[in-house]
């Protein structure tokens, strides 16, 4: 690969990042513009933006790597996603726009009380922290080894490079920045999809006719499980943990969530998840229809396949299989899923820490600027040290283990906001911290105890029973004050 090319085009990328970032700033510069952006932002602007900063690295070269051990499943739980953007536009999203407010774990406050809101945030911060950190390592490290290794440049210098980039750009205006920014960088996602999959099929001498056939011949093209109840893979399961997984990981999740309070209105922001929801089922079939294509590819070829799944995709474009333009895309797909999941995630915890923690509203605006941008800095800080703690484990299996811990922290997340809106009486918010933190702990325990027992294990179900426990728990003490 020539890393000077890849190198110019980071830079012009970023470039551009700054440009946009550059305009907006001069202008809007406040709280309320990296809050919520003046609330001012097209519906159609955020929704297109949204499946970017939705995505990542880790979607870039995990979901194609999934067809080799599970053929096409993933769509199962895409379409359970149908379902819980559904639930966010008709049920979250009222309820957040009839409070008016900037930290959505607000609710919990004024549903609950002040335990349930801090602990609310508390595990936000947790979940999302690790989550952002893990998928700006897993793009960073791809980045490292394709083309900064050959130079010596070690990863430190190129983790902290590239989060000085993302603090430039986000750090005057946060989300009435990246509302554009996403824009751009979801517009170069989706180009560098379509020109990959062009250029892997020129590499098989297919037409459009020819990939679908490969596809649909393919022994790893099955859409759907429903005889096995067993299997992780099972319909029913799939299509409640995309709903579930949804409502927990976009609709109670303030980074998520952030870009949809910055619409005029409710009405357009039902707009955009309904429209956003749209556009994700044909993208992440795309890149299923990529994997497929690829271990189609190997075959013929008689390439052997890295061990690990997710290591397929950056082999093949990046061995010259393809051509550069091939290469060039992956890079620049890589890029844009980078900054867009790491720039909403940046703001997002920014927001969730001055608003929740802080109360950077009972300051005035020249203090609150000043709380602001030290929060914002300290958690590129914080992103850097979690990224060298992966590398120092040096175990790519870590950021599995990694997401699973995470999915622990939305069950009581889930069970907060489920009991806030189904229970008719107030919730005791004293023990709210309690039975947030033993709900988590019982899972896990259950967990090893079915597995040893019956050699069942939790999939993404785990997060719903996680959420039964809270809800079950604060009704039980419901009545004790």
């Amino acid at each position: 690969m020539n890393g000077t090319l890849i190198l110019l085009i980071i830079l012009l990328y970023f470039g551009a990042l700054l440009l946009i970032s550059h305009r907006i700033g001069k202008k809007h510069s406040g709280n309320e513009a990296f809050f919520l952006g003046n609330r001012q932002s097209p519906w159609y602007i955020v929704a297109f933006g949204m499946i970017g900063s939705s995505l990542s690295g880790v979607t870039f070269v995990s979901v194609p790597g999934m067809v080799r051990t599970s053929g096409m499943t993933y769509m199962q739980m895409v379409f359970g996603f149908l379902l819980g953007y559904a639930v966010i536009a008709f049920v979250l999203l009222p309820l957040y726009y009839k409070l008016n407010v900037t930290s959505i774990y607000t609710y919990l406050d004024k549903r609950i009380g002040k335990r349930a809101y801090k602990t609310g945030a508390g595990f936000f911060l947790l979940s999302r922290t690790i989550i952002a950190a893990a998928r700006l390592y897993v793009a960073v490290l791809i980045l490292q080894t394709c083309v900064f290794d050959a130079w010596h440049v070690p990863f430190v210098v190129t983790a902290s490079v590239f989060l000085l980039m993302i603090w430039l750009y986000t750090h005057k205006s946060g989300v009435r920045t990246i509302v554009w920014t996403d824009l751009l960088q979801t517009f170069f996602l989706i180009a560098a999809l379509l020109i990959i999959l062009w250029q892997v099929a020129k590499g098989l001498h297919l037409d459009a006719w020819g990939m679908a056939n490969v596809i649909k011949d393919s022994p790893h093209s099955q859409l759907f499980v429903f005889d096995d109840w067993q299997s992780r893979q099972n319909f029913f399961k799939q299509l409640l943990s995309g709903c579930f997984v949804t409502i927990a990981m976009t609709g109670i999740d303030q980074e998520m969530m952030q870009k949809n309070l910055s619409c005029k209105n409710l009405k357009e922001a039902q707009k955009n998840i309904c429209t956003y929801s749209l556009f994700f089922i044909p993208v992440n079939f795309l890149f299923l229809c990529l994997g497929i294509l690829l271990v189609h590819f190997a075959s013929i070829h008689h390439i052997v396949l890295p061990a690990l799944a997710d290591d397929m995709v950056p082999a093949l474009v990046t061995g010259g299989y393809f051509g550069i333009p091939a290469v060039i895309f992956f890079t620049i797909g890589i890029i844009a899923v980078t900054f867009a999941s790491a720039d909403s995630a940046l703001t997002g915890l920014t927001t969730s820490i001055c608003v929740d923690l802080l109360h950077i509203d009972r300051q005035k605006e020249p203090q609150a600027r000043k709380t602001r941008l030290g929060v914002h800095f300290g958690i590129s800080i914080a992103f850097i040290l979690i990224m060298l703690i992966f590398k120092a484990i040096n175990n790519s299996s870590v950021i599995d283990a990694i997401y699973t811990v995470a999915s622990y922290t939305y069950g009581p997340l889930l069970g907060l906001f489920a009991a806030g809106i189904f229970f008719k009486q107030k919730i005791n918010d004293k023990v709210v911290p309690y039975i947030c933190v033993a709900s988590p702990i019982i899972c896990w325990l259950c967990n090893r105890i079915l597995q040893a027992a019956v050699q069942y294990q939790f999939g993404y179900e785990l997060l719903i029973i996680n959420a039964l426990l809270v809800m079950i728990g604060l009704k039980v003490f419901q009545g004790h004050r």
